[in-house]
């Protein structure tokens, strides 16, 4: 929703909420689906020396 043009920000809460209400809810997440904290971690790079530019 798009509510730059309003000033107000208590006018712009109102309409935030009234098209949060309106939206259709979101369907629960597949038990295949992995969360957050389930998902596998990506190793970091080994951090060393740069290598100098001639």
């Amino acid at each position: 929703m798009n509510t730059k043009k309003i000033e107000s920000t208590e006018e712009r809460k109102k309409l935030k909420r009234a098209a949060r209400k309106k939206a259709a809810p979101k369907a629960k997440r597949a038990s295949t689906v992995a969360r957050g904290s389930m998902k596998k971690k990506v190793k970091q790079m080994i951090k060393g020396q740069a290598v100098r530019k001639r």
